[in-house]
């Protein structure tokens, strides 16, 4: 096929571009969550989340080396990756934006690995870090499942900027 579609990113620079076209892949929505080293909990909002592996059952996600979770997260021991459901945008955009207490508010309580996690998810994955490994300018975590957590709801999804939920299947 010779015919090709110019981008819709013509005239952008070269990184605003890029934001766009990765804009165009769906995701989920998750809170990573974990304990800092006085046991405060500590989360931000990610969609950088996928499986890796089901045997061993092995999930990553990436984290911006400049966040400021940064530090407790690459001091951590445990994760847990909380996958919210269609009625937590709220939660979503509270763990997005800086804050000193993000949980406030939030019903969560300490999984077996004292790391949080969020009730009313779609799902919950508790995991112990395995590795993690900096690559441009985010930092990969890799995390050995150990525990998991699965409820029919559902999951709020991320597409070209919005939140959005499942419709019907095809």
């Amino acid at each position: 096929m010779t015919d090709v579609t110019p981008s819709v990113a013509e005239g952008l620079s070269p990184q605003v571009s890029l934001r766009q076209a990765l804009s165009a892949f769906s995701t989920g929505v998750t809170i990573l969550s974990t304990a800092s080293s006085t046991g405060d909990p500590v989360g931000l909002t990610a969609n950088s989340f996928n499986v890796l592996s089901l045997e061993p059952p092995l999930v990553l996600w990436s984290l911006r080396t400049s966040s400021g979770c940064a530090e407790t997260f690459l001091a951590a021991s445990h994760f847990t990756v909380n996958v919210l459901s269609e009625d937590q945008i709220d939660i979503s955009r509270r763990f997005a934006r800086p804050g000193d207490d993000r949980f406030e508010g939030v019903t969560w309580r300490f999984g077996p690995g004292a790391v949080p996690r969020i009730q009313g998810c779609a799902a919950i994955f508790e995991c112990r870090i395995v590795s993690h490994q900096t690559y441009g300018d985010h930092v990969l975590f890799i995390g050995l499942v150990e525990e998991h957590r699965y409820q029919a709801r559902r999951p709020l999804i991320f597409h070209h900027g919005k939140y959005h939920t499942l419709g019907q299947p095809l």
